[in-house]
C-alpha cells in the first residue's frame, strides 16, 4: 500500500513540475487545510482577474458552497459570507463575465482550478463567471474507459469510410477469394490501403493527449468538463484538502452541512 501511495504522489508531482508560470504562488487557506496553486500564463484574462480579486481579499471569508464528491468543490461566492446554515447560496455576477480561454493543454484533472459559468441557453459564448471558482475532485478513469471514449468518436468515422470504399468491392473480393487467391490478396491490400489512408486523413478523429490519459487514469479528473469551462490554474500542494472537503455531508443544494470556509486566499 505504501508503495502505491508513493507512486501516485510521484505521478502527481511529475504533472505539476512540467507546468511553468510567471505568476506568483497562490495560497488557499481553509478550515480543512491549506492548498497552494499556480496560475497559467496562457489564460491571462482569467489568471489576471483571479489574482486581482485575491489581492483585494475578495474571496476571504467565503465558503465552498457547492460540493459534489468525485466532481468538484466550488466556492468564492460573495453571498456565502456568514450565510446561515441551510441557506441556498452561490448566485453568480454578470458584471464579472470573461470570454473563455479554452486550451487543449489544460484539462480537468484532479486539482484543476477553473471558472464556472451560466448554462449555454443564456450564455452561448460560454463566458466564465469570474466571481467564483471551482477545484476539480474528479474520479479515476480506467484506460479501457478512456479508450472507449476515443472509439465512440473514431469508430463511426472508420465505418463510414468502410461503407463507401470497401463494401462496393465486397462481391468482387468474394469471387476472387474463391477462384484466385493471389489476385484476391492484391485487391484486398489495395482496398484496405485506400481505407486506411482516408481514415488517417479524415477530419474529426479524436485521441486523448498522452498526458491527459496518464492523469485521468492515476490522479483522476472530470473529463466531461473539458472544452466547456476554462481551466486557468492547478493546485500543486494540498490535494488531500480537496478530498476532505469533497467527503463532507451536503444538503439538497450540495452545500456542506458543516461549513467549508475559505479563511483567506493570498499570494505566497
Amino acid at each position: 500500500m505504501k508503495k502505491y501511495i508513493l507512486t501516485i504522489v510521484f505521478v502527481a508531482f511529475a504533472f505539476f513540475v512540467g507546468a511553468q508560470t510567471n505568476y506568483p504562488v497562490v495560497v488557499i487557506e481553509t478550515n480543512y487545510g491549506t492548498m497552494k496553486a499556480m496560475l497559467y500564463d496562457d489564460t491571462p484574462n482569467h489568471s489576471n482577474h483571479f489574482l486581482k480579486l485575491v489581492k483585494q481579499g475578495y474571496f476571504n471569508g467565503t465558503l465552498f458552497h457547492r460540493v459534489v464528491k468525485e466532481f468538484m468543490i466550488q466556492g468564492g461566492a460573495q453571498d456565502s459570507k456568514n450565510a446561515p446554515a441551510g441557506t441556498q447560496i452561490g448566485g453568480g455576477r454578470t458584471d464579472m463575465d470573461i470570454m473563455p480561454e479554452f486550451r487543449d493543454n489544460h484539462f480537468h484533472k484532479k486539482g484543476a482550478l477553473a471558472a464556472p459559468r451560466r448554462d449555454d441557453n443564456v450564455n452561448p459564448q460560454k463566458k466564465s463567471d469570474a466571481s467564483q471558482f471551482y477545484i476539480v475532485h474528479g474520479k479515476v478513469y480506467t484506460q479501457g474507459r478512456l479508450d472507449s471514449m476515443e472509439m465512440a468518436v473514431n469508430v463511426p468515422i472508420k465505418n463510414k469510410i468502410i461503407r463507401e470504399h470497401y463494401l462496393p468491392h465486397k462481391d468482387d473480393l468474394a469471387k476472387l477469394k474463391a477462384t484466385d487467391a493471389s489476385a484476391f490478396n492484391t485487391m484486398l491490400d489495395s482496398v484496405l490501403h485506400v481505407v486506411d489512408s482516408l481514415y488517417e486523413a479524415a477530419p474529426g478523429k479524436f485521441f486523448f493527449p498522452a498526458e491527459l490519459k496518464e492523469a485521468y487514469s492515476t490522479i483522476g479528473g472530470a473529463r466531461h468538463l473539458d472544452g466547456e469551462y476554462t481551466v486557468f490554474g492547478e493546485v500543486t500542494e494540498g490535494l488531500e484538502v480537496i478530498d476532505k472537503i469533497a467527503a463532507l455531508a451536503v444538503d439538497g443544494n450540495s452545500r456542506p452541512r458543516s461549513d467549508a470556509k475559505i479563511v483567506r486566499i493570498y499570494i505566497q
